[in-house]
């Protein structure tokens, strides 16, 4: 390995030896028990998005003591093919690339189903102290699902969850297993990355749900790291960052060729292989946005083609499904309608004639 390679992963792992400031929490909602002995400090997330397959990671921290359970719940746009432990250092690497290191540390001493339904579990895994559970389900199927989990619901919770149920059925629950916390001595703040792989047309990134409990006026801050095959458009389209810290909304602070150094760090970190030397396209979006008006996600157009879906992002409702078997039957009612119409006339035009066929 060369020198300077090894020096820059080095710094990628430092997290054991120099202290990360404080990065918001983002795409996940917080369901906290009622004792709040956990609360879910924060989680990152790189969103990548390569030969249509989303490799969607994130690192999820909680804070404090006791055996209640927390849980965050993540929104995703299809069935994963699979949930598996992410690097250590990913997400490092990406916050590394686009601001520099002194200004992060410092000195050690984040298909419709009905509501009625019952939410299905497609599977479940444990990574370190997280109990994944991956649904599908309606946003009321869903929610009766925390709460019989033991997951206290803020009120505004079967609105958000609708909101994404009508577009994807498929959630991710994780929920933070203290005892085993204990057990295998994961200690307080310390993050635990997981990959989720998503074939899915596009990308998209979560952002309602990060107002999920939250009053109107607090503010929302995250990190939204891209990974694409060509430069991306979305949808809201992100403003250029002015330089002011305290600039509100979606916040385009870098869009640019990824660099080779970088793409080589991210290949080499566990499970990402799949990225390649070079051609990918970074975006790091900053959100700075009040609770009341976070109503929307990320949609992501990744094709070249500059198209981000409206429905993706939240701004237009999707069409209903219809089931197969009234669809067949409406089909069948429209067709003798047309029959009924078509006898009809001929009936008229030899009434019109003095009555009778011609021979």
């Amino acid at each position: 390995m060369r020198p300077g390679r090894i020096a820059r992963r080095a710094l990628a792992i430092a997290p054991l030896f120099v202290l990360l400031t404080a990065v918001p929490a983002l795409a996940c909602g917080g369901l906290v028990t009622p004792n709040g002995t956990v609360n879910l400090v924060r989680t990152t997330t790189l969103a990548a998005y390569h030969r249509g397959i989303e490799h969607y990671v994130t690192s999820f921290e909680f804070a404090g003591k006791g055996a209640g359970e927390v849980g965050s719940i993540v929104p995703l746009p299809g069935v994963p093919t699979k949930v598996v432990p992410a690097g250590e250092w990913t997400l490092q690497r990406l916050l590394q690339e686009v601001q520099p290191p002194t200004l992060r540390f410092a000195a050690a001493s984040e298909a419709v189903v009905p509501g009625a339904a019952d939410a299905v579990v497609l599977f479940e895994t444990e990574i370190d102290a997280l109990d994944i559970t991956v649904l599908k389900g309606g946003g009321d199927a869903v929610g009766r699902w925390a709460s019989d989990h033991g997951y206290f619901l803020p009120p505004d919770a079967p609105e958000v969850l609708d909101f994404y149920a009508n577009r994807s059925p498929i959630f991710l629950a994780a929920r933070f297993n203290a005892e085993r916390a204990a057990e295998e001595g994961v200690r307080r703040g310390q993050g635990t990355p997981i990959h989720v792989v998503v074939p899915t047309p596009n990308p998209w990134v979560p952002l309602r749900i990060l107002a999920l409990g939250r009053q109107p006026t607090e503010l929302i801050e995250a990190d939204v790291f891209l990974l694409t095959d060509r430069r991306p458009a979305t949808l809201p389209q992100a403003v250029e960052a002015n330089g002011d810290p305290r600039q509100q909304g979606l916040i385009q602070e870098v869009s640019d060729l990824a660099s080779s150094p970088l793409l080589s760090d991210l290949s080499s970190d566990r499970g990402m292989k799949w990225v390649p030397d070079d051609g990918m396209w970074l975006t790091y979006l900053r959100i700075n946005e009040t609770a009341a008006n976070l109503q929307h996600d990320l949609a992501i157009d990744a094709s070249g083609y500059g198209q981000p879906d409206p429905v993706a992002a939240g701004y237009v409702d999707p069409v209903p499904v219809v089931d197969p078997g009234i669809a067949r039957g409406l089909w069948f009612a429209l067709g003798a309608l047309v029959v009924l119409l078509v006898l009809g006339g001929i009936e008229n035009r030899r009434r019109s004639s003095g009555g009778g066929l011609p021979a």
